[in-house]
Formats: structure tokens, C-alpha cells, sequence
């Protein structure tokens, strides 16, 4: 058997070199294919037979009828949750974060006001996979759109993809917000992930929905569409809701009541 060379020593296009970059190759495959292993199963130890489930697909009903005015609580507990700072808190508000805002819609006929938060979408047809040119963009099978931090450029396609201004670049170094169980990093496009990290840990919620109700707000419900005994499918055959940019056809997890 001959003898493997180093890389810097073997020509440019011997069996040596081709098998390396297969494997590294396969490697990065691996990663696009199934980047939460990475991220999210190896960091909180769940067991594989737990892997997310197509039987489950997690979503939000926004009821906008009892959206406060003037109330942030769910904008300030996703950045405590996730370690990101609010643009109100930012020394660069151009380049702050937005995993959540909320938004001020004033119908141009009534004058009337209303309030609501914009977040990811969480497509079940997502913009924003289909540009990534790395793979790093990607739906898992419960519909929670999430971003692989390992295979992130920080091209930004997705960002001018999404519909829905959803996503922001992390412009600056992380130091003191940065959370052991949610990964961020210099370079790399963050959003809205519904709290990944609560569900899997086994919460069945989210920090903004938890805020909301503790606040007596209401305004949120989180919980598995695909449960017909769900409060959130509940609610949904109860109340008229929309999609936000719904002639898109993107099949979304957010649904909006009273807009």
C-alpha cells in the first residue's frame, strides 16, 4: 500500500485529493442535511428516538384584537430568552437584531389602529431555504425554519428573500448576551426559531407567548397545528385568522386574528 501523502505534497488531481474532498464533501452534506443534530440535539443531549417529528407542526395565532398598544413584553422576553439586544437598547439600531418587532398598522379608510408582532413565519414552503446557496437555511420536520451556524457565509440571499423582513445579519462580536444553548455568531443570519430550545427541552411554548400571558394580554397562542385538540387548533376553527401575504402561498405557521 503506498504511502498517503500530505495534502500540500499531492497533486492536484491524484486519488488522494479527489477522496479528501468527497469526504469533506459528504461531511458538509451531512451538516446541511441535518445541521439540528449539531446544534440543538448534541447541545441539550436528547435522545435520537425524540428527533423532530412530522406529526407535529408547531405554529402562533396572533389575535391582534388584544395586542396592547404600546406593550414590548414580547420583544424583551425573546431577546432575555435568546441573547439578543432590542434595537431600543442598541448602540448601532441600523444593525440591531430583530428576531421580533411590533409592528403599527393604521387602515388608510377607518384610521383605525392596530398592533401586532412580526416574527419569522416559519414557512412551510420557506424563501429563504430555497436561496441558501450552503444549505444552512432550513425547515425542520416539525416546520421550525431555523439557521445552521456551521454553514452560514452571511451571503444574505435569505434575508432579501424573506417576505417578511424577518431576519437580521449579527454584525459585531458576542460576547457577555451570548446564551450556551443558542448559538449565534459574528457573519451568520438569525431569526425568529419559536424558542427551539424551550421545545426541545419540553416546554411545548415560547418566551413571547409565556411574557404575553403572564402580562394577561392573551394575544398569543403557540401549540401543535396538527393536533386537533390543540389549543392553537382550537382557536384557529374559532376565529377568523389570516396569513400575512397569503397570495404567496407559503402554507404559514403564524396566523394573525383581527387584522
Amino acid at each position: 500500500m503506498s504511502e498517503l501523502k500530505p495534502m500540500s505534497e499531492q497533486a492536484p488531481n491524484s486519488p488522494e485529493r479527489r477522496r479528501f474532498i468527497n469526504a469533506a464533501t459528504a461531511t458538509a452534506a451531512g451538516l446541511a442535511i441535518a445541521p439540528g443534530v449539531m446544534l440543538y440535539e448534541v447541545a441539550h443531549g436528547r435522545p435520537e428516538e425524540q428527533a423532530a417529528s412530522s406529526a407535529v407542526r408547531w405554529g402562533m395565532l396572533v389575535d391582534a384584537t388584544k395586542c396592547a398598544t404600546g406593550c414590548d413584553d414580547c420583544v424583551s422576553a425573546c431577546s432575555t430568552e435568546n441573547g439578543w439586544t432590542p434595537v431600543a437598547e442598541s448602540a448601532h439600531p441600523k444593525q440591531a437584531p430583530q428576531w421580533i418587532r411590533k409592528l403599527e398598522l393604521q387602515d388608510p379608510l377607518t384610521q383605525m389602529e392596530t398592533n401586532l408582532p412580526m416574527m419569522c413565519q416559519h414557512c412551510a414552503e420557506p424563501p429563504c431555504v430555497d436561496v441558501c446557496p450552503t444549505g444552512a437555511s432550513f425547515k425542520r420536520a416539525d416546520g421550525i425554519v431555523l439557521v445552521n451556524r456551521h454553514t452560514c457565509i452571511g451571503c444574505r440571499y435569505c434575508m432579501m428573500a424573506c417576505p417578511y423582513k424577518a431576519r437580521s445579519l449579527v454584525h459585531e462580536s458576542l460576547n457577555d448576551t451570548q446564551k450556551p444553548d443558542v448559538p449565534r455568531g459574528i457573519g451568520c443570519v438569525e431569526s425568529c426559531t419559536f424558542c427551539v430550545q424551550k421545545i426541545d427541552r419540553g416546554d411545548g411554548t415560547t418566551a413571547c407567548v409565556e411574557a404575553c400571558t403572564a402580562a394577561g394580554h392573551n394575544a398569543l397562542v403557540f401549540g401543535d397545528m396538527n393536533d386537533p385538540e390543540s389549543e392553537i387548533s382550537k382557536r384557529l376553527r374559532e376565529l377568523p385568522t389570516k396569513q400575512v401575504r397569503a397570495d404567496l402561498n407559503l402554507n404559514l405557521g403564524v396566523r394573525y386574528h383581527g387584522i
